[in-house]
């Protein structure tokens, strides 16, 4: 008596994938012949980061590495079991969906083999269309609990994309994004792949790189700066992401100041200040803007009005002094009037 004969599948409720009925089989089937998916978007990262396919092996050590597999472990072991069965294709025995649940299994299983043994799956056919997978998964994980990373949406959204020719319209219907959204994360993901960047923890830097239209004229007008701004997020000579979000604007908006960063006569934080003290920097404005008008909402004024006693004097006495210091400022800084 196999394995099969001991747990029989039975016909289960079919699911929905795009308006397709796929066909589902219920029970349990040993982890120890389950397949991590290679195509699954958490897996495929790893697939990036060595720059070629990853043995199951490879694939279940970086997974039980991850703190939601190792916090998965405990909940599992809490809980006798899974709460929601894998989901695997007939055949190959790929685990399309739960690849972080197989490798938790597979950790239990090393000191319990016997209660660990089976798990729970749903059994989708063999030759189900690969488009319909990537919509299946696409559906739990960006429509549904949205657990996977940035970069991982990307990696799905892309292979959608370029592997299945899925264009961006209908991608962005199928996943309920916005098409500007989805072509931004291919965008992004494009970027990173163009520029041999496999360290997915870098995805925040490229994603703030490519969304500044600012950035964006000081890459049309210099063939090499998409070159040098990656030598230096590789370098961590620009160290954080906010950096790219925050400075690199205002030096691409201080001409003197970009020249030199493009030149190489100064890096990145003299660069910076270069453009700082040329005025590039518009916080003060941002500040002053953000400020008049929150003052001017009519709710602010409400609020103020309804002030009583101590607040209200205090109110008063606070108005009074920016008031003298507003004109003290426009008198520096428009002395002709």
């Amino acid at each position: 008596m196999n394995a099969m004969d001991k747990h029989p599948l039975k016909a289960g409720e079919p699911i929905l994938i795009r308006g397709v009925e796929v066909p589902v089989e219920t029970g349990s089937l040993p982890q120890k012949h389950l397949q991590f998916f290679v195509e699954n978007p958490r897996v495929y990262s790893i697939l990036r980061s060595h720059g070629e396919e990853p043995s199951q092996a490879d694939i279940e050590r970086k997974l039980l590495d991850m703190d939601h597999v190792k916090a998965l472990i405990q909940d599992i072991k809490r809980d006798g079991g899974l709460t929601d069965p894998v989901v695997v294709r007939a055949g190959t025995l790929e685990v399309l969906e739960g690849n972080s649940r197989l490798a938790a299994y597979r950790a239990l299983a090393k000191n319990d083999p016997v209660k660990w043994g089976y798990m729970k799956v749903r059994l989708l056919p063999q030759d189900i269309d690969e488009a319909l997978i990537f919509a299946l998964l696409g559906q739990y994980h960006i429509k549904g609990k949205k657990d996977w990373a940035p970069f991982e949406q990307a990696g799905f959204l892309y292979r959608r994309h370029k592997t299945h020719d899925v264009d961006t319209g209908k991608l962005a219907i199928e996943i309920g994004l916005s098409k500007r959204k989805v072509e931004h994360l291919i965008a992004v993901y494009q970027f990173m792949l163009d520029h041999d960047e496999a360290d997915t923890a870098k995805w925040s830097y490229y994603d703030e790189y490519l969304k500044s239209s600012k950035i964006r004229k000081a890459r049309l007008a210099n063939v090499a700066f998409d070159s040098l701004v990656v030598g230096k997020i590789k370098s961590d000579e620009i160290a954080k992401a906010v950096d790219i979000r925050d400075r690199l604007p205002i030096i691409c908006s201080a001409p003197k100041a970009l020249q030199k960063f493009v030149n190489g006569t100064e890096g990145f934080e003299d660069a910076f200040d270069h453009a700082v003290e040329a005025g590039a920097d518009n916080t003060p404005l941002k500040k002053i803007t953000k400020f008049r008008t929150w003052l001017a909402l009519p709710e602010t004024e409400s609020a103020l009005n309804h002030a009583q006693d101590e607040t209200r004097k205090k109110i008063l006495f606070e108005l009074g002094k920016l008031s003298g210091r507003v004109d003290t400022l426009l008198q520096k800084l428009n002395p002709k009037k």
